[in-house]
């Protein structure tokens, strides 16, 4: 029963979708983006193994490169966690919702 399960596994994305993340990582504007943004270049390797590992999944049953493509999708979930968001969510509308907006004298010119 085991051996239905291991074989049943399929990985959380297509293996394309790997290539294709890969390929956006090292375009030129994504890569002109991030250093603008960030003063370094993007790190694509990682989208390259996880699509190498996935088509030895897919192609040859590999199991040590589906426990590496699980750490790798475990990884990145959970740095997506680290990000806070920008804005608070509010709970309620503010108290002056339905008020008209003062068009004349706006606050912040």
């Amino acid at each position: 029963m085991d051996g239905r399960i291991a074989a049943t596994w399929r990985p959380p994305r297509m293996c394309e979708d790997y290539l294709n993340e890969f390929r956006h990582c090292k375009s030129f504007s994504n890569r002109f983006h991030h250093y603008y943004a960030y003063g370094t270049f993007p790190a694509c390797h990682q989208w390259k193994e996880d699509y190498h590992n996935c088509r030895q999944w897919e192609t040859h049953s590999n199991t040590e490169a589906k426990e590496a493509l699980q750490k790798s999708e475990r990884t990145r979930v959970a740095e997506q966690k680290n990000f806070k968001p920008v804005w608070e969510l509010r709970r309620e509308p503010p108290r002056d919702w339905h008020m008209p907006l003062n068009q004349e004298n706006p606050r912040d010119s």
